[in-house]
């Protein structure tokens, strides 16, 4: 994982807010897939804010991408929002 990468996770009573942090590689790609996994099936909806990611390697995008498989199916209550969320395409 890139050394100053970091998630911040706040749940409300629909959604969960994820905060991305700093360099996004693959590592922090795997880290961002497993937390939309362990949170998108009891949120209405999921925000996964970009606006403090630092440099995104095409390595961690191209990692997000291709392991993204079952979530395809929740990607209408996943909502990236940011500055980068171009970057993030499900």
């Amino acid at each position: 994982m890139a050394s100053n990468f970091k998630l911040f996770l706040q749940e409300t009573r629909d959604s969960t807010h994820m905060k991305i942090c700093g360099d996004f590689d693959g590592t922090s790609a795997h880290e961002l897939i497993t937390a939309i996994q362990k949170h998108a099936h009891k949120s209405n909806q999921v925000f996964i804010h970009t606006e403090d990611l630092g440099n995104i390697y095409s390595f961690g995008r191209d990692v997000f991408q291709n392991n993204l498989g079952h979530l395809k199916k929740q990607s209408r209550k996943i909502v990236f929002v940011g500055k980068h969320q171009d970057s993030f395409v499900l």
